[in-house]
């Protein structure tokens, strides 16, 4: 028995060291384990139980050399009999092996191990709990498919007794779970809202644990992204505006789930967009871009295009929120070219309504940034598409603005500038003389356009606008 459990007990202390896994693998040690497995003392068992996690966790080899010996039956088949000890090892086994690839995680489901996680989630032992919890999130992860078959074992509504517990660990894990879950399909998520999840997720925002925060926020983002109904349901719980709290948390996950919710919500109508306003969000969004860097800056960035491409009216309350200047700043900050893209696939939401919104962009100073980032060689396609500048060329008239791009923008640019001089010069003689004075005319003259296309006949009506012997 001593021999039994001493190398059982090397064997686990082994395998927690990353350089001794190769020489473990190499003396064929899960075959070695195996039989341990079925020993008659507990504490051999158990002790077994923990180096096969530890080998599985280390890479999907061993995981995988774990399922084809066979050894996941033996671990699960005694499970209801053994000790809170055994529970929690076995419960990080099958963690350690459905992490790594969903084909894994169905051997899990396969064999009966779902069964046996719900048989442990009714523990009293809040490690218990938290183990199988954690095992069925690796598992519900991967695919819809699997996390149906965890929701068919019926692990929703004790998942949602899990994140009632006065434990902390117990809560963070089965709030990650539910999002787990919810994150796949509208009907998944509409399965941990009938087990009454939302309100009590709603009730942990305020938690001081940053841990259960984040996962509460993410499990609450999984469910309202889906659809209208869902995210209506997620408001009704009164989350806001403790969610805004959130956005001034110290923890960086924190902020950035807490912008992924009101994200969530505000990207589906007009009148979500308006609560959210109506409630300080878009306030609270503005100084949360401005107070950090880097990913987490990018639900913010992405709320406020949403809530701006909805309407005018909520345009203008971006604006007003003085939402232009972080977004600009991203523009000149960020190095990585999604979270740029996603800046200016923002400001041509909120300039592309009226001439007003789109001077407001315009005076602040940001289309040479744009420009240069469409014209950069090193810019991303997407990056070149967000930055087309299009949006708010197509509605500025702000004239002073649009005269500096005169003269470097390529061609695809260049007709909707002189297309919007076309429709301002006739109308303004302030704006003809500066347009004289600060080269604009000159350049115009020098744009080779095809006799009879678009370009050509903006080009016709600028000129038409000043005497011959001015145009010569």
């Amino acid at each position: 028995q001593r021999a039994r459990s001493q190398f059982a007990q090397a064997v686990a202390d082994l395998a927690a060291r990353p350089q001794s896994i190769d020489t473990l693998r190499s003396a064929g040690v899960v075959c070695l384990l195996r039989p341990l497995l079925l020993d008659v003392v507990p504490s051999v068992r158990q002790t077994t139980a923990l180096a096969l996690g530890r080998l599985a966790d280390y890479d999907v080899e061993l995981a995988e050399t774990i399922v084809k010996a066979g050894i996941l039956p033996q671990l699960i088949c005694s499970l209801p009999e053994e000790n809170r000890y055994y529970k929690k090892t076995a419960a990080f086994v099958l963690r350690a092996i459905a992490k790594h690839s969903p084909q894994l995680a169905q051997a899990i489901v396969q064999c009966g191990g779902l069964e046996m996680l719900v048989i442990c989630l009714e523990d009293f032992d809040p490690g218990v709990k938290e183990g199988a919890s954690w095992a069925m999130g690796y598992i519900a992860r991967h695919s819809p498919e699997l996390s149906q078959a965890v929701v068919d074992a019926g692990a929703v509504p004790l998942l949602v007794l899990c994140i009632q517990e006065p434990e902390i660990a117990v809560k963070r894990i089965a709030a990650s779970t539910l999002s787990d879950i919810s994150k796949h399909s509208p009907e998944l998520a509409q399965t941990v809202v009938d087990a009454g999840a939302i309100a009590y997720l709603a009730q942990m925002i305020p938690n001081p644990d940053a841990k259960v925060k984040r996962q509460v926020l993410s499990a609450l983002s999984q469910i309202a992204k889906h659809s209208v109904d869902l995210a209506e349901l997620v408001v009704e719980a009164e989350i806001f505006p403790v969610v805004l709290t959130c956005l001034k948390d110290s923890d960086e996950y924190v902020k950035k789930n807490g912008a992924t919710l009101i994200r969530e919500i505000a990207k589906h109508t007009p009148e979500l967009s308006q609560l959210v306003v109506n409630s300080g969000g878009v306030a609270a969004v503005v100084d949360c871009i401005g107070s950090c860097r880097g990913t987490v800056r990018l639900p913010g960035i992405m709320t406020l295009g949403y809530v701006a491409a909805h309407s005018e009216d909520l345009s203008m309350a971006v604006i007003v929120s003085k939402g232009i200047p972080p977004l600009c700043a991203c523009l000149i900050e960020e190095h990585e070219d999604h979270i740029k893209a996603a800046a200016a696939w923002a400001l041509g939401q909120i300039g592309r309504h009226t001439a007003e919104h789109a001077r407001h962009v315009a005076v602040a100073n940001v289309l040479p940034t744009l420009l240069d980032i469409f014209v950069d060689t090193q810019s991303s396609e997407d990056l070149k598409t967000k930055a087309t500048l299009k949006n708010i060329l197509q509605k500025c008239t702000y004239l002073p603005a649009l005269e500096p791009l005169l003269h470097e923008a390529p061609p695809s640019i260049m007709k909707h500038i002189i297309g919007q001089f076309s429709k301002v010069l006739p109308h303004d003689s302030k704006a003809r003389r500066l347009f004289v004075t600060t080269g604009g005319l000159k350049k115009v003259q020098e744009i080779q356009a095809e006799p009879g296309s678009l370009l050509q006949e903006y080009i016709n009506t600028i000129n038409n606008c000043y005497p011959e012997e001015i145009v010569r």
